[in-house]
């Protein structure tokens, strides 16, 4: 396992902004759409469909990450309506290798680069705070659209262990990213 020292903690996530999004920390009412997202077959590449019961413990132990660890999701809204899109974030549960860049957007947020525009932002926040020089995405191989997503960011598939040993390991260089 690779230790990457954390040199900030923010024990809630800072606000970032993009030219459609408003990255936020997560809030309770937003497990309603965690939990629509977990109970459906959208989540076959997260392990999923997962119950009410099991949907709460990883939101909550995802949002928990912020001040344990100075990182984890973010909820994304559209600026204009306020209205939620899904979540972009970095997640490390026990057992993930290195912190891992993730999303997911709702129904009607999908196919409109909402993950693409959340997850250039946090690439950005995380190589500003971090200093870190990559940051990966651990991958289904049978999600073919994140796959996809994790090329389009700039990313490139390595042969590098992930949080599941059949896993595609996308490797994103966040150097020169930081300002």
């Amino acid at each position: 396992m690779i230790a990457r020292p954390i040199h900030i903690l923010h024990p809630t996530a800072p606000e970032l902004l993009t030219e459609r999004l408003r990255l936020r920390m997560p809030c309770h009412g937003d497990f309603a759409h965690r939990l629509a997202f977990y109970a459906s077959d959208r989540s076959v590449w997260e392990g999923g469909p997962f119950s009410r019961e099991q949907a709460w413990r990883i939101f909550a132990s995802e949002v928990g990450q912020w001040p344990l660890m100075g990182f984890g999701p973010f909820s994304m809204e559209d600026r204009q309506s306020g209205a939620y899109l899904g979540e972009v974030g970095i997640y490390q549960p026990e057992g993930y290798p290195e912190p891992e860049l993730g999303w997911f957007v709702t129904d009607a947020a999908e196919g409109k680069g909402y993950a693409a525009e959340g997850a250039r932002a946090v690439m950005v926040w995380a190589a500003t705070t971090f200093g870190w020089d990559h940051i990966d995405n651990y991958i289904d191989p049978g999600n073919a659209r994140s796959i996809a997503l994790g090329l389009r960011l700039g990313g490139v598939q390595v042969d590098a262990p992930g949080s599941d040993p059949t896993d595609v390991v996308i490797r994103h260089d966040l150097r020169g990213l930081a300002c």
